[in-house]
This record gives C-alpha cells, sequence and structure tokens, in this order.
C-alpha cells in the first residue's frame, strides 16, 4: 500500500530549475556516494600518514554504510556501522599509537 518515495516516479524533487524524478535522484545519490567511497579508498592506500589512511578508511566505510541504507539493507546496516566505522579505527588508532605514525619507505 505505501511505498518509499524513490520508488515512484511520480514524486518529483526540485534541483534548480529543473525536476529530477525520485528514483533517478536516488541512483545519483548512490554514484556520488560510490564515487566518494572509491576516492577515500584510493586516499587511504596511498596515504603515507597511517592515521590520516584510518580516517580515509572510516570516511570509505561510512560511504558503504550509506548505500546499504539506500539499498534498504537496515540489518547489514545496523551490523557495519559499529563495527567498520567505530571498532576497526578505533583499534586501529590505539595501534598506531604504540608504533609509528609514519609509514617507511
Amino acid at each position: 500500500m505505501y511505498s518509499h518515495a524513490w520508488q515512484t516516479s511520480s514524486i518529483l524533487s526540485y534541483v534548480g530549475e529543473k525536476m529530477i524524478p525520485g528514483e533517478t535522484l536516488h541512483y545519483l545519490v548512490m554514484a556520488v556516494t560510490a564515487l566518494i567511497s572509491v576516492v577515500a579508498t584510493y586516499m587511504a592506500i596511498t596515504e603515507k600518514d597511517l592515521l590520516k589512511a584510518v580516517i580515509f578508511s572510516a570516511l570509505q566505510s561510512g560511504m558503504y554504510a550509506i548505500l546499504y541504507f539506500l539499498l534498504l539493507a537496515p540489518d547489514i546496516l545496523l551490523v557495519y556501522i559499529p563495527v567498520a566505522v567505530g571498532l576497526i579505527p578505533g583499534v586501529l588508532i590505539v595501534l598506531i599509537s604504540k608504533t609509528e605514525r609514519w609509514e617507511k619507505e
């Protein structure tokens, strides 16, 4: 009976002067989120400062969490956020504090 706004093409969203269908806007947000995730992953891999790499990794995990939300997977989202965005970066920051912050060449 009730459906989400992004599933119906009759609900439109305003962007500037033009109107974009809700489903198209949904896919656009997913594409931008995926692109940010890819850029954050690249930055995490190439960063020499390990603390910044952990922050980029947490950003990438946050973008994946948004994608899980947009793909209507709340059960995965509720497990993924505490582990991938909270626990893993927290443990890595503690480990980095016990070692050196900068990666050696």
